[in-house]
């Protein structure tokens, strides 16, 4: 079944990123300095098992009081998607391609 990019889902997926990924830790870990040895080396880890933990928990917790927004106060999910479209209104839309290998559930 191929997709057709539906805009006001793009919003929304790009808002709920800025609101459960990008405004978490990931911003502390960004807003270091990069390794000089080893920046652009694909084969080297860059983010410890500690920080990816911190991440995700982080994304799902967010994502978890989003979700329950949505379900149960409206006018709050409202207001927080309108605050992540005004931080992503220059994100580039979803490219609409299959997930990459190893990320599907099997």
């Amino acid at each position: 079944m191929k997709m057709k990019l539906d805009a006001d889902l793009a919003m929304e997926a790009k808002a709920l990123v800025v609101l459960a990924f990008r405004n978490g830790p990931i911003e502390d870990l960004h807003a270091g300095k990069s390794c000089p040895v080893c920046s652009g080396m694909a084969d080297v880890s860059h983010i410890s098992d500690d920080e990816m933990k911190l991440l995700l928990k982080s994304a799902v917790n967010a994502m978890y009081r989003l979700l329950g927004q949505r379900d149960y106060d409206p006018i709050a999910y409202n207001e927080a998607l309108a605050f992540g479209r005004r931080n992503t209104i220059h994100w580039d839309d979803p490219e609409l391609k299959t997930p990459r290998e190893g990320s599907r559930p099997k």
